[in-house]
């Protein structure tokens, strides 16, 4: 069995989630709302359209240092993220292990913001594209809960449905949250965040 790769400096977090104003405010689009926060918090004007992302450059302050991170967001449907994220990556010369992707995590209750590296992929189809396009499972992933849907709403549904009121609401914090947790794995370090994030 190969060894696993270890982390490097992140250059590059990308928000995963589904384009076009009808999925901005839904679960699935957790990692793009996550990239947005850390978007305002650096003050980015300028998104520009490469290789298939959205994607700008920011200086984040984290650990009273700036750190310079390019901020991605994968123009395609969820399902197909990996072809977006991979082509960009090759275009700045950035490896798996230099990336934090952000998704959203059913398995974990609403407002729960886990870090992790490497592993499974939880029957992400987001994650599994990015790990096909990447040819491996070594690289950071900052985990957003959704949590389960009640009764028995599908979880696409459940993923998919906008958000409103105090549901929205909860997320936009949580979004903020997740932007905080990755601007700690800059500071400190996503093996450090990994276990230290409850």
């Amino acid at each position: 069995m190969a060894k696993q790769a270890q982390p490097k400096e992140i250059k590059l977090i990308c928000g995963l989630g589904n384009p076009g104003p009808e999925y901005a405010r839904t679960r699935h689009s957790a990692g793009f709302a996550t990239v947005d926060a850390l978007a305002e918090r650096s003050h980015v004007s300028y998104w520009k359209s490469q290789a298939g992302c959205e994607m700008a450059d920011a200086k984040l302050r984290a650990g009273g240092e700036l750190h310079e991170v390019i901020l991605a967001k994968p123009q395609s449907y969820m399902n197909t993220s990996g072809g977006p994220l991979s082509k960009l990556m090759r275009e700045l010369r950035i490896s798996p292990q230099e990336i934090l992707v952000v998704h959203d995590e059913v398995d974990l209750p609403v407002g729960t913001i886990r870090v992790k590296w490497g592993g499974g992929l939880n029957a992400h189809n987001g994650l599994r594209s990015i790990a096909d396009k990447l040819g491996t499972r070594d690289f950071a992933r900052l985990r957003f809960g959704i949590g389960r849907p009640p009764g028995k709403m599908s979880v696409a549904d459940y993923a998919l449905r906008q958000l409103k009121g105090s549901f929205l609401d909860e997320f936009e914090v949580t979004a903020q949250d997740a932007a905080s947790a990755c601007e700690k794995c800059l500071e400190r370090g996503v093996l450090w965040c990994q276990d230290s994030i409850r």
